[in-house]
């Protein structure tokens, strides 16, 4: 049966995810996530801003926001990149890693954020993944997330203007990140020492 196609509006802010078929491992070693970023920027960059990403193992998050349609362009204007995206990642790594078949899910998966409060709570999601899924103490330990491009102040192609806008600056955004991180694991201590009599 044929997947139905995603359509992506225009001028919309997506949280976009996928992970590896089965739950398999997208990212190999090291150089796969440079790849893989790579691949991003040629074919999504182009009609897409990108506010936060984070890459793990055997799965990726997004926070996007798709730009204008041109006059003409079909609904998978915005759709067919990530498509492509996804189709030459799975080539290169299929043929460095000697494998068959789809490394992906069919389908990705993508969540409209429609509120301001959204944009920042979502951009932590994004950063605390990594340390969310157990695979590191802490979610700054973790090397490939956006977190590093906005603290270290260094070159991406990340709308950091407008992200930081949303924070009122890097020292906000430092906080802002460190303060949510204390405040789950405070209510996770309260949660594992509540008293059940």
């Amino acid at each position: 049966m044929a997947q139905e196609t995603i359509i992506l509006q225009p001028e919309t802010y997506y949280h976009i995810y996928n992970r590896g078929n089965n739950k398999e491992v997208i990212f190999k070693e090291k150089k796969n996530y440079g790849h893989f970023m790579t691949l991003f920027e040629k074919h999504i960059l182009p009609v897409a801003e990108l506010f936060a990403y984070n890459l793990l193992p055997n799965h990726f998050h997004f926070f996007i926001k798709t730009k204008s349609r041109p006059e003409g362009k079909g609904e998978k204007y915005f759709s067919q990149p990530f498509s492509n995206l996804f189709n030459a990642y799975a080539k290169s790594i299929n043929k460095a890693y000697n494998r068959t078949g789809r490394l992906f899910q069919e389908r990705f998966r993508r969540k409209e954020i429609d509120s301001d409060s959204y944009y920042t709570s979502i951009i932590f999601y994004i950063h605390r993944n990594a340390q969310h899924h157990g695979l590191v103490k802490d979610f700054r330990e973790h090397p490939y997330s956006s977190y590093h491009n906005y603290i270290n102040n260094s070159y991406s192609k990340l709308n950091k203007t407008e992200v930081l806008g949303w924070f009122g600056g890097v020292e906000p955004f430092i906080k802002y990140h460190e303060g949510y991180r204390l405040d789950l694991i405070e209510r996770k201590f309260i949660l594992e020492n509540t008293d059940d009599d």
